[in-house]
């Protein structure tokens, strides 16, 4: 099984759990208490049409009375209409409420996912979480709108029956409650096997998931390396495992259902045999024998309702569990109760960080360095060096385990989380754009900005240049992921986002590495508009675009090794010097492996 599986089985009831779904339904206690009063009148009736059978039978025929006839028959009819009412009432406001649940506990689930850190999505795989807002979620919904509350209806229906049994012949009840061993038995087989059965399809629906998230989310991958034939092999194994395990679920309600209307049959054999005896023998009447048979006809529909509510019980209690884990789990990133606020002039100082993103592999090493307001700093160095670490801390996407980082002399830890982030614009290397069009992926949902800023920031970065030539311009929708787009135009438009929200600090990591050259002249020009009069750290592999800054910090190996101008660095003969050569020599194999020039005059 793979790390997107859940356990999905666990108690097939917790009370503790239960306690805590039936919190949900606190806000509707209006609607539940209408619910369950419409689903005991419903029981209610239920019981009466047997029994003016029983009256009919004994008394207006034997006597042939027609108007009594016609009276019962009319009885007989409001009956039914008023159990056609109570029941659609009962559904209609069950589902009601199952659906406003559903909304409430979504929105709760996502509010919880914004503000997980990204440590959580790092452990937590993406299709496990969308079970958990989607699959799971329904899951509880059948819970309320078909388990907790129509259990009580079946309930009191048996009660009420059972009742009305004794009361009309306890000897008859007694041969009729004879055969409840057997149910009992069969009941105990099905919900043991079945539970097993449950697990499996759920494992294997996980795994469906799963596969299928993973898959057509890197299909360019799976067409460009020929998988499609190794792809679909496996997929049709994981699906005909899910097929195969339900059709081993489809045994056990093969069974159990006829195995409960042979019991009911016996039952009503054992009435016809002994309840026949006694009608002969004058000791027993007619209309009682036929409501017998009626009332336990009824009595064994809600015994199997309640045993299949039990697969409802254990799905329900098994997302629970796991909607209640994500629910639970701690926020630690979160803003300070009395935050600071610092004076947004944009000055950035590391103290003595360290931070690892696996204990015990430090990925920065007791780093230090400070960027003053407007100034313009770049950050190189080999592949792992802690490049992109500096960018996600000082956005608090994670904490340091030492050091502490300021803005402005304010630790970021003491800041309000939006405070923060709404200080700083952050260009990636990888751009993500939302569905929508393009100019509502520069706005990112900013009422505020008008149309001409978005207008603006899109001609600052040059990005009208494909603008203008698409179908509808700033009003061309965007599919998912900006899949129509290509890189370099994505990019652009990550550009014109920076811009268009006007931060005093500006992030750029690798932001020109998937442009072609001609479109990182154009971006170059734009950053001189994009950079002026606000601090900028600049991330870079490709050296010749940071030639320009005022100051260059090298990394290696997570420890600060360097700082200088270009020119200093290059003098310097050091780390950026062989970084340099390593990208401008026609030859750079001939200059040997990257060393520390530190650690080699240790």
């Amino acid at each position: 099984m793979s790390m997107h599986d859940d356990d999905v089985i666990g108690r097939a009831y917790d009370a503790r759990l239960m306690r805590r779904l039936l919190t949900y339904l606190a806000p509707y206690r209006a609607e539940v208490a209408l619910a369950i009063a419409a689903i005991m009148a419903h029981a209610l009736l239920e019981l009466v049409p047997p029994y003016l059978t029983k009256v009919v039978i004994d008394r207006y025929i034997p006597a042939g009375d027609l108007s009594g006839l016609g009276l019962i028959a009319l009885v007989f009819l409001l009956t039914l209409c008023g159990a056609f009412a109570f029941e659609y009432l009962q559904t209609t406001t069950m589902q009601t409420i199952g659906q406003r649940i559903m909304f409430d506990l979504r929105l709760e689930l996502h509010g919880r996912l914004n503000r997980l850190d990204l440590r959580y999505y790092d452990r937590n795989p993406v299709g496990r979480l969308m079970t958990r807002v989607t699959t799971d979620v329904d899951a509880l919904n059948e819970l309320f709108t078909s388990g907790v509350v129509p259990v009580i209806g079946d309930v009191f229906t048996l009660v009420g029956i059972m009742a009305v049994l004794v009361w009309m012949d306890w000897r008859l009840a007694v041969v009729a409650f004879s055969v409840l061993p057997l149910i009992v038995l069969i009941t105990q087989w099905f919900r043991s096997n079945v539970r097993e059965s449950y697990r499996t399809v759920r494992a294997w629906i996980a795994r469906i998931n799963a596969y299928l998230q993973e898959r057509i989310t890197g299909m360019s991958t799976v067409h460009l390396f020929r998988r499609e034939a190794r792809d679909f092999a496996a997929f049709d194994d994981i699906n005909r495992q899910h097929r195969d395990a339900n059709l081993r679920s489809i045994l056990f309600y093969a069974v159990f259902y006829p195995a409960i209307e042979l019991v009911s049959a016996l039952a009503s054999a054992l009435i016809i045999m002994v309840g026949g005896g006694w009608v002969i023998q004058d000791t027993l009447t007619l209309g009682s024998l036929v409501a017998f048979l009626l009332y336990a006809q009824r009595f064994f529909r809600p015994i199997s309702d309640l045993s299949e509510k039990f697969n409802v019980l254990q799905g329900a209690m098994a997302s629970s569990e796991r909607i209640f884990a994500l629910l639970d789990t701690p926020v630690a990133i979160a803003s300070p109760a009395h935050p600071t606020t610092p004076t947004g002039r944009g000055a950035i100082a590391f103290e003595h960080v360290t931070f690892a993103y696996v204990e015990g592999e430090p990925v920065l090493r007791d780093v230090s360095f400070r960027v003053d307001a407007g100034e313009r700093v770049a950050f190189v160095g080999a592949t792992g060096a802690g490049k992109t670490t500096i960018v996600n801390l000082l956005l608090r996407f994670y904490d340091v385990q030492a050091g502490r980082i300021t803005i402005d002399g304010v630790d970021i830890r003491d800041m309000d989380l939006g405070r923060l982030r709404s200080l700083a614009a952050l260009v990636l290397q990888d751009v993500h754009l939302f569905s929508g069009t393009i100019a509502g992926n520069v706005r990112l949902g900013n009422a505020a900005l008008p149309d001409a800023a978005v207008r603006a920031a899109i001609e600052a970065v040059h990005a009208d240049v494909f603008v203008d030539r698409l179908p509808q311009g700033l009003a061309t929708p965007v599919v998912e992921r900006g899949a129509t787009l290509s890189v370099g135009q994505k990019q652009l438009l990550s550009f014109a986002r920076a811009l268009a929200f006007n931060r005093p600090i500006l992030i750029l990591d690798e932001a020109t590495s998937s442009v072609d050259t001609e479109t990182e002249l154009l971006i170059r020009d734009a950053l001189k508009v994009i950079m002026r009069g606000r601090t900028t750290l600049a991330i870079a592999h490709r050296l010749s675009t940071i030639q320009g800054m005022d100051r260059i910090l090298v990394l290696h190996k997570g420890q600060l090794r360097e700082s200088g101008t270009h020119q200093a660095l290059l003098a310097a003969r050091g780390i950026y010097h062989r970084l340099y050569r390593l990208q401008f020599e026609p030859d750079p194999a001939r200059l040997g492996p990257l060393k520390d020039p530190a650690a080699s005059s240790a």
